[in-house]
């Protein structure tokens, strides 16, 4: 496994980051650990999970997967998510994140956790607050690296400005949206992070999961699949975003791999990119995803994905952040 710089940092992470998301509720105890155990032994040492996922349970699985192995894996969580009932188990307050990042050291049992991540942006909360907390945190040896999630451009910059000026930790990776289907992140965020030195590790480059291949027009969607009610985060899935769908089957079939295999690789060949985030709930979809690494796109085929959605554009809406300055709000 060819291994990738993260940002400026020096460290070396594989081209495929196994996320944690669907560790505790869609995929049992048992079956999570044993796709994590898998993912390991195929060279990936990038894992990535979250205090909200499962509302604990995922570190929680992940801390008892890596025992044993914990040296050999870069490990990420994330926090800002609503974690209890009262008014401040939620945001990117001092009070919340040091609160936050003890109790997922906990749940993973371990001494620190590699690169911990703002789960989203807070445009009510004062940037420096949050900076200053988790540059405490390096301090103490808790975490490693510092990043965000959905974080907009403009709130990248900002943060760099506050580090520079403060004399604190900055951020060094993004973890955006992004897949065929929603390009946007190539407009201003690419730009960016190959200008400052940012990792970025996309999340759903599957789209979660219509770029698959487990789901056809004109016919009901897998049981238990994401999309079974025949709903796209809310909305119908358009015909634009079938003709994408298609299309991309097509270009698989050709190149004789699978839709996920290709939606990955595609992601991968964006020179911005570190590592695509993955998300498998089963052994299977985990094999299936490592065949990525095996794909290999021409520039005809990065041409005929052009195409079918051209660069910096949407079909669709993944961006959910808040993105506005607290004066628009």
């Amino acid at each position: 496994m060819d291994y990738k710089l993260l940002g400026r940092t020096g460290v070396k992470v594989s081209p495929l980051c196994l996320g944690c998301m669907n560790f505790g509720w869609g995929a049992t105890e048992a079956a999570s650990i044993k796709i994590i155990h898998r993912a390991l032994d195929a060279g990936i040492n990038f894992v990535d999970t979250a205090d909200v996922y499962g509302k604990g349970a995922s570190e929680t699985i992940v801390g008892k997967a890596l025992k044993g192995k914990r040296d050999n894996v870069f490990l990420t969580s994330k926090g800002r998510g609503k974690m209890g009932d009262g008014p401040n188990d939620i945001g990117n307050s001092r009070l919340h994140i040091m609160a936050a990042c003890e109790a997922s050291l906990k749940r993973l049992k371990v001494d620190h956790i590699d690169l911990y991540q703002i789960h989203r942006p807070q445009s009510e909360m004062a940037l420096d607050e949050t900076l200053r907390a988790l540059d405490d945190l390096v301090r103490q040896g808790k975490i490693r690296y510092i990043g965000t999630s959905t974080f907009a451009a403009w709130q990248l910059v900002e943060s760099l400005w506050q580090s520079e000026k403060l004399g604190l930790n900055r951020y060094v990776c993004e973890q955006p949206p992004y897949h065929i289907l929603d390009r946007r992140a190539e407009r201003e965020l690419f730009p960016f992070a190959r200008t400052y030195g940012f990792g970025v590790i996309p999340w759903s480059p599957l789209a979660g999961g219509l770029l698959t291949g487990k789901y056809q027009k004109g016919k009901k969607a897998p049981k238990g699949s994401r999309y079974e009610s025949g709903k796209f985060r809310g909305g119908e899935i358009s015909d634009a975003v079938w003709d994408v769908i298609e299309g991309v089957e097509q270009l698989a079939n050709a190149k004789k791999c699978t839709m996920d295999a290709l939606a990955l690789a595609w992601t991968l060949c964006n020179p911005a990119v570190t590592a695509p985030i993955i998300g498998p709930r089963t052994l299977a979809q985990l094999e299936g995803n490592l065949k990525a690494l095996d794909v290999e796109l021409t520039p005809e085929d990065l041409a005929h994905i052009d195409d079918l959605v051209a660069p910096g554009t949407h079909l669709a809406d993944y961006y959910e952040a808040d993105f506005g300055p607290l004066w628009h709000r």
